[in-house]
């Protein structure tokens, strides 16, 4: 996840740069599988009918105290649509009791005023809620006429009761027209968090691969993020913007940092650096449903363990898999551009399970990477060092 508002921030009060990864993996956690809702791009196929397997209680508690022990500092609880399991308020508050940052991730649509008001109660860090356009165009991705109204309404009751609230958008060719509808509403409706998710080919993803977002259209829909995040960050407001599934995002900030701030390229280059992109199966986790972990929640088609016959912390420190071996390797070795990429420090090569779905080569160049080879030869790198340097034409 690139986080984009922190780097923005950095353009008006640098802070020192700090190094090395955090002491255990942000854990994303589908508790169920069930979801209300049948979404275009759905990674983990889920669909209106209950899986079995899926853990009980006392095992998700159990796993808990392992994540706990194992200096795991985050928990996003996801689904299918996690509002469907029945302890899923006793499972989230568990985790703030024992300390987790602790976030839940919806589809909006289910969220009550009771529902809301017990979100509140809990605590939670942040509720994400997914929004693939403005009316219609959501409810053609969420294959449910309403969805928008009922997830908008769910967004409303939260922000009532001052529950931190996001909204995240994947981008395809099929909507990308409505992302500044949506930077519109996440403004009038004041929500704190705008979370741009480009397209991965998992699951449902995998068969709408066709629509993603060709490379000038995401360079646009940049531009557009970059624009209003430091819009805000000039006003003052705080306003949290992220963007996730392709780390070419850190490069081409570089660029427009270099563009805009040049006096400040030195400093973000270094604090990019330390980011280091990419960080599947080293600093961010998946659990399923039935307790398989994987790499991360695009990798449901690979199976690293079970937690209910041995335990995360375990699993996850086992290199003998060789996908964990590749994830885990500093620097990775990947093929293609990604070898030749200057900036390959600050991609870390992108998202493996789009390399692998496409040429069947989980170490290729991710296809979606949308810098040009001119962009990607190094030509800024004599700019750095040089505090002056004079902003392109």
């Amino acid at each position: 996840m690139f986080r984009l508002s922190q780097f923005m921030k950095e353009l008006q009060n640098p802070t020192p740069v700090r190094r090395g990864n955090p002491p255990g993996p942000v854990v994303i956690w589908n508790l169920i599988r069930r979801c209300n809702l049948n979404c275009k791009h759905c990674y983990s196929l889920s669909a209106d009918t209950d899986f079995p397997g899926e853990l009980s209680t006392s095992e998700v508690y159990n796993v808990m105290d392992d994540l706990k022990d194992f200096h795991v500092p985050v928990l996003i609880l996801s689904g299918g649509e996690p509002l469907l399991r029945p302890d899923i308020f006793d499972i989230s508050m568990r985790a703030k009791e024992q300390g987790f940052y602790t976030g839940l991730s919806s589809n909006g649509a289910l969220i009550t005023e009771d529902k809301a008001d017990r979100i509140a109660e809990i605590g939670y860090d942040y509720v994400g809620v997914s929004l693939d356009g403005i009316g219609a165009v959501h409810d053609a991705f969420r294959r449910v006429e309403g969805a928008f109204d009922a997830s908008l309404a769910g967004i409303r009751m939260l922000k009532e009761r001052g529950v931190k609230v996001g909204i995240r958008f994947t981008m395809t060719e099929h909507n990308h027209v409505s992302l500044m509808e949506l930077l519109d509403l996440f403004e009038t409706e004041a929500i704190d968090k705008f979370y741009l998710s480009h397209l991965v080919y998992a699951g449902r993803g995998n068969h709408y691969r066709e629509d993603d977002a060709v490379h000038q259209t995401t360079r646009n829909a940049m531009d557009m993020i970059f624009e209003r995040c430091w819009n805000y960050v000039e006003q003052g407001l705080d306003k949290e913007f992220v963007t996730g599934n392709n780390d070419a995002d850190g490069v081409y900030f570089l660029d427009w940092v270099r563009r805009n701030h040049p006096r400040a390229f030195n400093h973000i280059a270094d604090k990019l650096d330390a980011w280091g992109g990419n960080s599947s199966g080293v600093n961010v986790a998946n659990i399923d449903n039935l307790g398989n972990v994987h790499p991360d929640t695009m990798w449901w088609h690979h199976n690293l363990g079970n937690v209910k016959t041995r335990t995360f912390s375990e699993i996850w420190q086992d290199r003998s898999d060789p996908i964990m071996d590749g994830l885990k390797a500093s620097p990775r070795q990947i093929k293609g551009r990604c070898a030749t990429c200057s900036y390959f420090n600050i991609c870390g090569g992108n998202t493996r399970v789009r390399a692998l779905q496409l040429n069947d080569d989980p170490w290729g160049q991710d296809p979606a990477c949308y810098l040009t080879t001119a962009e990607i030869s190094g030509q800024w790198k004599s700019e750095k060092g040089n505090e002056h340097v004079v902003a392109a034409e």
